[in-house]
């Protein structure tokens, strides 16, 4: 890292970081969104890295190297309250690491953002330096009591990411995440759902949003977030379609799905604004909506993907052939993979339909809903 007198001059052309060498462990950094002024410091052993602001009214070179100097004078000082004080919390770090994330998929994003600030809430207001391997395993283990070991490990993953984060922005040594347990996760990834466990999810349902869209899952045999976000200028009812755009795809393409009647009778159903399942631009209530639904059901652990999973084996078992489900499914493997691919430019619309038809009379005759 460089180092020299912090001035006007130097910030000018400044790339990365530049320490200062009047005062030690005052610096600054040039981000995205301008140059901040840091102090790093020690404190009971652990490096602290505190953000003193960005440059502009009311900091410059001259008014942030007064104020590390007061903050040092703090920290020399003896004063537990206030060196505690000066140290990053978990939650506003948090909201900076959130803003470096924002090139992500807005969903990816929605989800780091919910297992960080929802799931791990209790470490929010806990310095970054009071995080120890045994605070991360107590909300871990909370999180796996409350919301099942899936939940658990993709919280771990995310706390994970975060605290290396911190390590390449000098706030932390260490990532206080390794050492913790990932649990495994019951054989999910295998789980299709009987013929009994519909019948008692769909008797289960409710009238409100959540259960409308797990009925479309299991109907349309679509991801959750595909569903979730649903807009009406992706659904054409008098064609009996469903049209989702390359960008809401997991592998971006376009994507045209012929409807059963009981899933258009669903669509149908909902009020018209431009989101079919929220006010805004797609449902966010996934855990807590899931958590209800499962207090309610008393079945073996269960995702709401395996409803995936348990559409496109329902449908095999009716007979409907390999390559209808993977478009269905909107799958580019198996069938239409590689040459095969690029000159089967079939559709399937007919296929299709006709095998979600098939699959929907027969949740009907399971669930005695006819």
């Amino acid at each position: 890292m460089a180092t020299g007198r912090i001035t006007i001059a130097s910030l000018r052309d400044l790339e990365g970081w530049l320490w200062d060498t009047t005062i030690n462990g005052f610096g600054a950094r040039r981000q995205t969104k301008g140059v901040f002024y840091y102090l790093r410091y020690r404190h009971k052993g652990s490096q602290i890295m505190k953000s003193i602001g960005r440059h502009g009214a009311p900091w410059t070179p001259d008014t942030a190297r007064t104020e590390a100097l007061r903050l040092l004078g703090a920290v020399l000082s003896g004063d537990e309250t206030i060196a505690k004080s000066l140290s990053e919390t978990f939650g506003s770090e948090v909201e900076r690491y959130l803003e470096r994330k924002r090139g992500l998929r807005p969903s990816s994003l929605e989800k780091i953002k919910r297992f960080l600030t929802v799931h791990c809430a209790a470490l929010a207001k806990l310095s970054l330096t009071d995080i120890d391997r045994r605070a991360v395993a107590l909300v871990l283990g909370e999180i796996e009591r409350a919301r099942g070991p899936v939940a658990r490990n993709r919280a771990r993953s995310a706390l994970s990411a975060f605290f290396g984060w911190t390590i390449t922005e000098g706030l932390l040594d260490a990532n206080p995440v390794e050492g913790t347990a990932k649990v495994n996760e019951g054989g999910s990834r295998e789980r299709v759902l009987t013929q009994d466990e519909l019948r008692q999810l769909w008797r289960t349902l409710g009238d409100d949003r959540f259960a409308d869209i797990v009925r479309l899952l299991l109907l349309t045999g679509q991801r959750r977030n595909e569903i979730g976000g649903l807009q009406w200028g992706e659904v054409d009812l008098a064609k009996g379609i469903m049209i989702l755009p390359a960008h809401r795809t997991k592998n971006k393409r376009k994507h045209e799905l012929p409807l059963s009647r009981q899933a258009l009778a669903i669509l149908s159903r909902q009020p018209r604004r431009a989101s079919l399942f929220s006010k805004t631009e797609g449902f966010k209530n996934w855990d807590k909506g899931k958590a209800r639904l499962d207090r309610r059901l008393g079945i073996a652990p269960w995702r709401l993907h395996d409803l995936r999973r348990t559409a496109a084996t329902g449908m095999a078992e009716l007979g409907v052939q390999p390559h209808i489900i993977e478009a269905v499914l909107n799958h580019v493997s198996g069938h239409k993979a590689g040459v095969a691919g690029i000159y089967n430019r079939a559709r399937y619309a007919d296929e299709m339909r006709t095998a979600l038809q098939k699959w929907a009379d027969h949740i009907d005759a399971i669930t005695g809903n006819k």
